[in-house]
């Protein structure tokens, strides 16, 4: 059965982890409700992404870039763009995201989910540890 976690207000649902692929890839279906906060613009040192749209519409911004990942439609995010994402429109929208390698593992989201689902503000600096140890670099330290 697939993991699930929560980051604030986003769902995610683990499909392929690092165990399972030993590292080699991670695959998560992630639920983004409208105008739910998200985390800042980064950029991974050694990992690809691919996002394909499965339901709604998310913004992504790659490199300065804007597309709309709509049903069907595939945004690729090689190592070193640095990308967001968020929901403008009006309800959820699901993506399907692969990353590779698999180096970014369900331990990353898991810290991230900690902190971020204890309550009250995150603190930024934590954050910023977190990302950095797991290979995510903040865009303003890019």
């Amino acid at each position: 059965m697939a993991k699930e976690l929560r980051i604030g207000a986003l769902a995610l649902k683990f499909l392929v982890d690092d165990k399972i692929s030993d590292g080699k890839a991670m695959m998560f279906e992630m639920t983004v409700p409208e105008k739910a906060k998200v985390p800042a613009p980064h950029h991974h040192r050694d990992v690809d992404e691919i996002v394909y749209g499965l339901d709604g519409t998310l913004t992504m911004i790659v490199d300065g870039v804007t597309h709309e990942v709509k049903t069907g439609d595939t945004v690729f995010v090689p190592r070193g763009a640095v990308h967001q994402f968020q929901n403008l429109h009006p309800g959820h929208a699901r993506v399907l995201s692969v990353l590779t390698p698999g180096s970014i593992g369900t331990s990353y989201f898991e810290e991230l989910a900690d902190l971020v689902n204890a309550g009250g503000p995150p603190d930024l600096a934590r954050v910023k540890d977190i990302m950095l140890r797991h290979g995510l670099v903040p865009a303003l330290t890019a």
